[in-house]
């Protein structure tokens, strides 16, 4: 059988990659490997069976998208079998066989899935119920960032005053990017809260050495 590899890390430029997605398209393989990459968008058009490995890997962690996420993914991938007249299958291998996110990919019903997403967000006040602001303290050592995460804790009261609730600080899940050490922080509001000025007005409390960094993005779409 001849066997393609698709992962953008693979290949030196994009003309590359879509040359070598070209020839699978054609029919240049019998076995495609891939990462992500393989679900988006591309057509396969003589593709019939697609197998996931780990399928709900990505319901791991503390992601509160992890389930919108994983969700899409994996309706993409089963797209990519079956796109012309053959019909398709997809195999998803999972730890998790109960888990309403794998309940509804086998099901097919994708309202049953958005409904549950969304009562589970209106029930913890997250967005798009609620507001969050993820706190990246970034720097070349690691104790001075938890000690000005610390600090900010201890210095919480615009935040409450807002009633706003602070997390953290704790090691990002990447924790290292460029040989900068990251510690992460949380903050949960309500949705009329003035988080922003709140924000601000907590920051500004404490100084920060010229080493260290510190970034805010609001109602983050990732919590790495």
């Amino acid at each position: 059988a001849r066997v393609a590899v698709l992962s953008s890390d693979l290949f030196g430029s994009a003309r590359a990659l879509k040359e070598a997605i070209g020839t699978i398209a054609e029919g240049g393989a019998d076995i495609i490997i891939g990462t992500q990459i393989v679900a988006k968008g591309h057509n396969f058009p003589l593709l019939t069976l697609v197998g996931v490995i780990d399928s709900d890997l990505g319901l791991q962690g503390s992601d509160l998208r992890a389930a919108e996420r994983t969700f899409q993914l994996m309706r993409q991938v089963a797209g990519r079998a079956g796109r012309a007249e053959r019909r398709g299958a997809a195999l998803l291998q999972t730890h998790q066989p109960d888990h309403p996110v794998i309940r509804a990919i086998l099901g097919g019903d994708d309202e049953a899935f958005w409904r549950a997403e969304a009562e589970a967000r209106r029930a913890q006040g997250v967005p798009p119920y609620g507001r969050l602001a993820g706190i990246i303290l970034s720097g070349p050592d690691l104790q001075p960032l938890f000690d000005i995460g610390g600090a900010l804790a201890r210095a919480d009261a615009p935040l409450r005053r807002v009633g706003a609730t602070l997390y953290g600080p704790a090691p990002a899940p990447i924790a290292r990017v460029r040989g900068r050490h990251r510690v992460r922080m949380l903050v949960k509001a309500d949705k009329t809260a003035p988080l922003q000025a709140a924000l601000r007005e907590w920051v500004a409390q404490v100084r920060l050495p010229n080493a260290v960094r510190l970034a805010i993005d609001i109602d983050p779409q990732s919590f790495l």
